[in-house]
Order: structure tokens, then C-alpha cells, then sequence
């Protein structure tokens, strides 16, 4: 492989893997909106919307896709399921096809979520689970599956999928970390639910090499993969953590009360990534405290 495509190149995720590709020795070409981002040494960058038009207008003849822009909050997708629909499933579709009928030799990697299985009590949850997604942003992120399946199957376009589980890493303003780290410099330390809740997690850098793994692993069976560790934390021991990294002698106090929906817990079984030959890097210790450095610098 010599040229990328990474769409959603600006985001948390797709930088990372940006920056992967450029490492390894790649062209990359990255598309997203707003300005390239700082730091982001791609070849070329271009300000657009993820359809057919700019595709033919700016993605060349990639051999590695991987399209990392779409749609990346539950809260999102139940407030405009539409909006949510057309970043995931339709970007996705317009990357296929335009793969389909200009780069048939390229790879594509689609970034999916651990949404789609939903609510499971069976651990750790393995690729062959049920799916019962439990929100609009889980069912697109199927949808987008099935697609990435149907092309490949259809049209022999080699594809995979890596089911991202709980990423964390510099660079992600929302969830439980960086709603953490705002309650620490406000003094507050209080948070839904029990804290015996757990997650899987996996470091932005490591889901990067991952996603780059997938690329060239795809193929017209279209493999797919849990992205995770494989290890469950609850989030009372993750916060605790947190706060030491921070410097902060305090505990983390819960309410008792979890949010509707929210699963109980989430632990990946990991066996096909790691037949990829491939293992995360960065230990959770480390990454909290990068993740920390990286919060502190952005005041």
C-alpha cells in the first residue's frame, strides 16, 4: 500500500490514523471538515462534505481507505437520527461505491462500535454475538456493517470492520474522562451511577495501529474484529486512577442512579484481533496520565 484516504481526518480518531499511515510511509490523503488540523502532516487535505462528488473530485486511486468521519455520540442520534443516518450510513455507502467503481483494488476499513451488540450479559462478547443495538447510532453503525458486507460480497471489494469499544486517548473532549477532568478543576467529584459499572479500554494510538492491521487483513470475506483490550475496568477504579494521575488525594462519589440504556458491561474478546498480530501498546496507567498532560495543556 501506497496511498491512503482517511476521512474524518480532523477528528479524534481519524488523526490518529493519519498520522499511522504517514508513519508507515504513505500518501495520505485526508478529507474532513474545517481547516487540516495542526500537526497533521498529510500530503493533501481537503475541506468537504463525504460524498460520491468530492470522492471523484479529490481521493484519487487509494489502496488503503479508512473512513473514520461519521457520526460518534448516542445523544447525536437520538436527537436528529436522520442527521445520524446520513453521517454513518450514507458516508458510507458513497466510499464503497466510489471504491467500487474507481478504486476496485483498494482496502476499506470501517471503524464500528461495540453499539451494535447492545445490551448482552454473555462475557466477554465475541464477533458471533447477537446484535440488539440499542440506539439509533447503534443501528446505522450496523447498517454501515451490512454495507461494507454486501460490497464486499457483491463486488469483491476487500473490506473489514474493527468494533471499537471504549476509546480514550489526547484529543477526545466528551465522555467520562474529559467530564472528569472538569469536575477536578472545579473541585467536584460526584458521578452517575454506582462506579461498579465496567469498559473496555483501549488507547487512540492502539485502535490506530489496529485499524491499520485491518487494512491489511481485508479481504471479500470482510473480517471483522472487537477493538478493546480485552479487560474490564469499572469506572469507580478508572476515575480513581484518574484522580491519581491528577494529583488529586480525592474519591470519585457515585449517585446510585445509572442512565436508561447504558449496559452494565462491556468486556471484548479479542482472540481474531490478536490474530492480526497485533496487541495494544499502551498501558491504562500510561495513557491516563498522557491523557491528563494533555488536558491540562489545553487551558
Amino acid at each position: 500500500m501506497k496511498h491512503a484516504l482517511v476521512t474524518g481526518a480532523a477528528g479524534f480518531l481519524g488523526r490518529h490514523v493519519a498520522q499511522v499511515c504517514v508513519a508507515r510511509g504513505l500518501q495520505v490523503v485526508g478529507m474532513g471538515h474545517g481547516k487540516q488540523p495542526q500537526g497533521l502532516a498529510v500530503d493533501a487535505w481537503f475541506d468537504c462534505e463525504i460524498d460520491l462528488a468530492h470522492l471523484h473530485r479529490h481521493a484519487g486511486q487509494p489502496d488503503l481507505i479508512v473512513h473514520c468521519a461519521g457520526s460518534g455520540s448516542v445523544g447525536f442520534s437520538l436527537q436528529e437520527p436522520f442527521q445520524d443516518f446520513q453521517r454513518s450510513v450514507q458516508t458510507t455507502m458513497a466510499v464503497l461505491e466510489y471504491a467500487r467503481q474507481h478504486a476496485p483494488e483498494a482496502r476499506v476499513v470501517y471503524p464500528s462500535s461495540a453499539a451494535v451488540y447492545g445490551v448482552t450479559k454473555l462475557l466477554p462478547i465475541s464477533e458471533t454475538a447477537a446484535q440488539n443495538p440499542f440506539s439509533p447510532y447503534g443501528v446505522h453503525k450496523q447498517q454501515a456493517e451490512l454495507a461494507c458486507e454486501c460490497y464486499a460480497r457483491h463486488f469483491s471489494l476487500r473490506t473489514a470492520v474493527v468494533r471499537l469499544f471504549s476509546v480514550y486517548g489526547q484529543g477526545l473532549r466528551k465522555q467520562l474522562l474529559w467530564d472528569a477532568c472538569r469536575k477536578l478543576q472545579l473541585g467536584e467529584r460526584s458521578f452517575f451511577g454506582t462506579g461498579e459499572e465496567s469498559r473496555d479500554w483501549l488507547h487512540v494510538q492502539d485502535a490506530a495501529q489496529l485499524l491499520f492491521r485491518a487494512g491489511e487483513n481485508a479481504s471479500p470475506a470482510c473480517p471483522t474484529v472487537n477493538g478493546a483490550r480485552g479487560i474490564g475496568v469499572t469506572v469507580k477504579e478508572i476515575l480513581h486512577q484518574l484522580f491519581q494521575a491528577w494529583g488529586s488525594e480525592a474519591r470519585p462519589e457515585f449517585t446510585g442512579c445509572a442512565r436508561s440504556g447504558d449496559p452494565q458491561h462491556y468486556v471484548a474478546d479479542v482472540e481474531r484481533a490478536h490474530g492480526w498480530d497485533w496487541q495494544p501498546q499502551i498501558s491504562l496507567g500510561q495513557g491516563l496520565s498522557q491523557y491528563v498532560e494533555w488536558f491540562r495543556s489545553q487551558a
